[in-house]
């Protein structure tokens, strides 16, 4: 296991030193990795159009900068690195004429998906095809069904995030739950995992489960069916185009309790429009957001020189996925998809987003969750 995230920069600054080191290597290689067998293309799917562009974007950006890093340090087994990315608008159909597309573009790893109901389809266009898929933020256990050993995760699942939430909505002073998902994916499985372990634990008692429906003009009547409840905390896993509107309407409706929201919730513009009293007591589980991390001032300061504005969430997981596939790569020796599958398992690596290995089902044996409060128009560190 490597050491502490604060190591980040400083591994991943070592491990270009290295890739470098490699171009410059006169051992023959093997044809596939010889540097006239042109660019290692990477494969990755976003929401680059649609209600999740501000993610998309974000996470692109990031790894369009873990590329033009390795790049600039020599690349890995003397090629350079190329980025394809596809927009998937975080929709089944579209994700999969997208993926149809990168893998026709003889990529050697999967390191992109944002939505999980728009990677889940693709899974196995990317597993017939051979390619390995590092997942660079969907986290839903809907993504573990097919059990495909070539599916590596960089965030904790939806069960370890419900965890973290649990404990935190008790600490909180929580003691009657409300869970309320928007019917994809991530959202339905990070809620039924909640309310799975609020049961399990005794620490809240669950009042109600309820859906709502993506783009709805308002969730009046959820918020009423909440208030009846006597629910005194809320946690919404979708993300946060609904949950504006959802606390908006909570507010409205006189709930005063606590609202939480899953990580789909607090990598957008959750809180742009709410007043003051709207934004009273308003959580969020999240994962790595690098404002709030001392330890990744330098690489937040060379993604604002590339993209002049600052790293938000979504994009230190991204970066990660890119790090993690050159290391795999660099280790197999090889662009063979097998080769680069079997050195991912055997990942050893300090990302951005912390230690970096993977459990036998892919899952990151490490995951890492944040506790974000509203305060104004900003979230907060609390944990």
């Amino acid at each position: 296991m490597p050491g502490p995230r604060s190591a980040a920069v400083l591994t991943a600054l070592l491990l270009l030193a290295g890739l470098s080191a490699c171009g410059e290597e006169e051992t023959p290689q093997p044809a596939a990795t010889s540097a006239g067998a042109g660019p290692i293309r990477l494969g990755s799917l976003a929401p680059i159009s649609g209600r999740n562009s501000y993610s998309g974007e974000a996470m692109v950006n990031a790894a369009k900068l873990a590329v033009s890093e390795v790049n600039a340090a020599g690349g890995v087994l003397g090629r350079q690195i190329e980025l394809v990315a596809e927009d998937d608008a975080c929709d089944p159909g579209t994700a999969v004429t997208a993926a149809q597309t990168v893998i026709k573009k003889d990529v050697a790893a999967f390191v992109g998906g944002y939505c999980s109901s728009a990677v889940v389809p693709t899974l196995k266009i990317f597993h017939d095809a051979g390619v390995p898929m590092i997942i660079a933020l969907a986290n839903s256990t809907d993504l573990l069904e097919p059990g495909y050993d070539s599916l590596f995760l960089i965030c904790g699942t939806v069960i370890a995030e419900a965890e973290f939430a649990v404990d935190w909505m008790k600490k909180l002073g929580g003691s009657r739950l409300s869970v309320v998902h928007d019917g994809t994916s991530f959202p339905i499985t990070l809620a039924d995992s909640t309310a799975k372990r609020a049961r399990k634990t005794g620490k809240l008692k669950v009042v109600g489960e309820l859906k709502l429906s993506q783009g709805a003009g308002d969730y009046r009547r959820i918020a009423a069916s909440i208030i009846d409840s006597r629910a005194d905390v809320v946690y919404y896993t979708g993300y946060y185009g609904e949950a504006n509107q959802l606390i908006k309407d909570l507010r409205g409706e006189g709930f005063t309790g606590k609202v939480v929201v899953g990580d789909g919730a607090t990598d957008g513009p959750l809180l742009a429009d709410l007043s003051a009293a709207e934004s009273r007591e308003i959580y969020g589980t999240a994962l790595i957001v690098p404002e709030f991390m001392p330890e990744l001032k330098d690489w937040a300061q060379r993604y604002k020189a590339a993209y002049g504005t600052a790293p938000g969430p979504s994009t230190a997981e991204s970066y990660d996925a890119v790090m993690v596939a050159v290391d795999a790569i660099k280790r197999a020796g090889s662009t063979d998809h097998e080769a680069i599958r079997t050195a991912l398992g055997a990942t050893d690596y300090a990302g951005l987003s912390g230690p970096m290995s993977f459990n036998d089902d892919g899952t990151r044996a490490v995951p890492k969750f944040l506790l974000l409060k509203a305060d104004g128009k900003n979230l907060t560190l609390v944990s």
